[in-house]
């Protein structure tokens, strides 16, 4: 396991919750939304990579 703490999960704590209202404001369907909050909740720092370059846009 990654453990993440101090300045750096502070950080990683900052854009995973940006990353999460940029999903629930996309124009995703419910289930591509559920999907992809899960997968930032679940994995921080590979779903929030994986969300930026492959999730929903605008």
């Amino acid at each position: 396991m990654i453990e993440v703490s101090g300045f750096f999960g502070l950080i990683l704590l900052i854009f995973n919750v940006w990353a999460i209202v940029r999903v629930v404001q996309s124009a995703a369907g419910t289930g591509s939304k559920v999907l992809w909050i899960v997968l930032i909740l679940l994995l921080p720092v590979l779903g929030l990579v994986l969300w930026f370059f492959l999730g929903p846009k605008g």
